[in-house]
């Protein structure tokens, strides 16, 4: 039915970066949040839900979260929720907001992410933490890290799909050359394939480069439902699929540890919402926490089959059949967490408006854009397809 449509009326990120300026996840919240509230041409009386994606407490210290924000944003009254699913948890915030629009439950919602990932507590601290986002009591107390389950699961696939440390260092450099365009990103660097070899080694074959930063920051969503949304925002993009699913926590019990299963599985299901397949999107903000989790998730997708070559031949480019990342994904972009899969919503409806950074910007807009994310090593995905408006061009 038309009036369950969800249309994304406002978009909004703040800068990805290390903060030190004196500020808090609050004050982020606050003007990513005002920002997408005048794009929607909405008051804020308009606002029946809030939805806050947060991965730890432990990032800002600060139990109840939503009801929180709900105080500072001016929204005391309306229903508060939070979500949480690891590097999937903007995602699943911006689904659970979608399907209480479609369930006739609220008109208009806010959605926001947040999280002090860089700035809160030391780098150190960080990396014990995310090891606990795995099976605390196998991974997270053995001091096992994420760069290290990362890089396990991608040797296996690199076996059986061939892919290379040229293919680790083309997905580093175009994400990082793209970050140069986009004046919000954490790392305005352009790494060159010897710099990157020449990086300390993480975890085989994962060298620093090939790794997503930390980072501070925010991204706020205005979702409405579409009879209700003000006819300003006419070319307002449309939420048309969404999908998620879970896999196996442990490695050694998958089918194939070096498939993303349950990215394979959200995305059928969100291809089934909107009727299309993967050939049919033209941009993707994809989850690139290390460079060869991007290659896993372009194959589990559907994006490609033979991922090293369509690399090479430029295909997901910014000029290429369907540009990745043109944000410069988590690696240039950045990665607080809880903002991550709410920004890269955002991005999507953001370019499919034509309202992108200029350099960035495609010429002409793709119909369907791609919004993908995960917690653990693709322990639960979170996808979602958004559609351009009728009105764009």
């Amino acid at each position: 039915m038309q009036t369950s449509d969800v249309m994304v009326t406002g978009a909004a990120l703040t800068p990805f970066n290390r903060r030190r300026d004196g500020t808090g996840f609050r004050d982020w919240v606050v003007s990513a949040f005002e920002t997408a509230l005048g794009q929607s041409g909405l008051d804020r009386s308009d606002i029946q839900a809030l939805y806050v994606a947060s991965e730890s407490d432990f990032f800002h210290l600060q139990l109840n979260p939503a009801s929180i924000l709900a105080t500072e944003l001016g929204l005391t009254g309306v229903a508060a929720t939070r979500c949480e699913g690891g590097g999937a948890s903007g995602q699943i915030a911006v689904h659970t907001a979608a399907r209480a629009i479609q369930a006739g439950a609220a008109r208009h919602v806010a959605v926001v992410g947040v999280d002090p990932s860089a700035s809160s507590l030391s780098g150190d601290a960080i990396r014990e933490l995310y090891g606990f986002s795995f099976d605390a009591w196998t991974d997270g107390v053995t001091g096992l890290t994420s760069t290290a389950l990362y890089a396990l699961s991608y040797q296996v696939f690199a076996a059986e799909h061939g892919t290379t440390e040229a293919d680790l260092a083309t997905v580093t450099c175009q994400n990082r050359s793209n970050a140069c365009h986009n004046p919000g990103a954490h790392l305005h660097r352009r790494d060159v394939p010897q710099e990157i070899a020449d990086s300390p080694p993480i975890a085989a074959p994962y060298r620093r480069l090939h790794c997503s930063p930390l980072s501070d920051g925010a991204a706020a969503l205005i979702l409405s439902r579409r009879d209700a949304m003000p006819a300003t925002r006419a070319t307002a993009p449309k939420l048309a699929g969404m999908g998620a699913a879970t896999d196996h926590m442990h490695l050694g019990v998958r089918e194939n540890a070096g498939n993303f299963a349950a990215k394979t599985k959200a995305m059928q299901r969100a291809s089934a919402e909107v009727g299309i397949g993967p050939d049919e999107i033209g941009i993707a903000e994809i989850y690139d926490a290390y460079a060869g989790a991007q290659l896993q998730a372009i194959v589990a997708l559907g994006l490609s089959a033979e991922v090293s070559r369509d690399l090479e031949a430029g295909a997901f480019a910014p000029k290429g059949r369907c540009a990745i990342n043109l944000s410069g994904g988590l690696m240039g972009q950045g990665a607080p967490v809880g903002a991550t899969g709410v920004g890269q919503t955002a991005t999507c409806a953001l370019i499919l408006e034509g309202r992108y950074h200029p350099e960035l910007q495609p010429q002409t807009l793709p119909r369907y854009a791609l919004a993908d994310t995960h917690g653990g090593v693709c322990t639960l995905a979170a996808v979602t397809i958004l559609e351009r408006g009728s009105s764009a061009s």
